[in-house]
């Protein structure tokens, strides 16, 4: 079946719904070679991506993963980012996340080590001192009795076990590099999307709403960042139930402006977390401003407020309280207790 899609591919065809299920069945659950699993792969990239295929490997990757069953799930975001932009900033989303968590966010942040920068969600919440090891019911429980929880990908996602060597052996880029981002265990119904390329974000968008999703934000900065930047403006593309718009978003309209973001650029988690630290204890600087901003995506897809404005207004309030450094000491304690 795989060489007769190959083909079709080959050939510059498109696959449907169910061949894309069809092939993704094959490729997760241990029934191709590496040679066919790296040829289709391949050519489906060269092809180029569908929306109805990138849904359709969504969808088997979901059906194959080990839930995180929360009980409820509609006001549950994930914020997240697909990587591969190499800017090496810190750890964003998460800082953003506990943030929001701190609003009354519920978050179910789905992540993994580090791929292409230097310190990835995984590696700062390690060093942070939060406990990875947890199963999916502790995850759960995380997020219903604290308000924020960690889903480390390789515990929740088996299957890619099948997969993972070939694509480490290709160093290209592949329909996995879309599907992390599309397939979180807990069911969550709200996003907010960093992209690594502004091609992808309506294609992206589109998806999400074919899986169900409710609240996207997807984003991508005019400096390459999958975040919201601080030294440039930044498309957004937002699914609200069945509505789409696209508009922009211009650090300077909150009273933030800078040249670069060369004073964000971390070396290692160690570098992250102490970066992240300086700003939950209010130190308003770069990596301050920046945290505010992703913070006030988070709390504006949860829909807490009604617009952005009032957004970043809250999640300044926050950072200069503190409640930010006592919410990530206390989730690290909270996870260690989880055993």
């Amino acid at each position: 079946m795989i060489q007769t899609l190959l083909k079709k591919m080959l050939a510059g065809q498109d696959l449907t719904h169910d061949e894309m299920h069809q092939a993704m069945r094959v490729l997760m659950t241990g029934k191709a070679d590496d040679v066919q699993i790296a040829g289709f792969l391949t050519a489906l990239s060269m092809k180029g991506e569908t929306v109805d295929e990138i849904q359709a490997a969504a969808e088997i990757m979901r059906e194959l993963s080990t839930k995180v069953p929360v009980m409820t799930c509609d006001q549950l975001v994930d914020p997240v980012g697909t990587g591969g932009t190499h800017s090496n900033v810190f750890n964003v989303s998460t800082a953003s996340s506990i943030v929001a968590a701190c609003a009354g966010v519920q978050i179910a942040k789905h992540g993994s080590s580090a791929a292409s920068s230097k310190s990835g969600s995984a590696d700062l919440l390690k060093a942070a001192g939060v406990n990875l090891a947890l199963n999916a019911q502790q995850m759960a429980q995380s997020i219903e009795t604290f308000g924020i929880g960690f889903m480390f990908a390789p515990r929740l996602h088996s299957a890619m076990r099948h997969v993972i060597e070939v694509r480490k052996a290709l160093g290209i880029r592949t329909i996995f590099n879309l599907l992390g981002p599309l397939t979180n265990p807990s069911g969550a119904k709200c996003q907010v999307l960093g992209v690594f390329d502004k091609q992808w974000l309506r294609p992206l968008v589109d998806v999400c709403k074919g899986l169900g999703q409710h609240r996207v934000m997807a984003l991508h900065s005019d400096d390459g960042l999958d975040e919201i930047s601080i030294a440039a403006s930044t498309t957004v593309i937002e699914l609200h139930d069945n509505s789409i718009k696209e508009y922009r978003l211009h650090p300077r309209d909150y009273g933030i402006c800078y040249n670069n973001i060369d004073e964000v650029r971390v070396n290692s988690a160690t570098e992250s977390l102490a970066l992240i630290l300086s700003a939950f204890s209010g130190e308003t600087r770069a990596a301050f401003d920046m945290i505010v901003l992703n913070s006030a995506a988070i709390i504006y897809v949860a829909g807490l407020t009604d617009d952005f404005a009032t957004a970043v207004s809250k999640a300044r309030e926050i950072l200069y309280s503190g409640q930010a450094k006592d919410k990530l000491r206390a989730y690290a304690d909270f996870t260690q207790s989880l055993h």
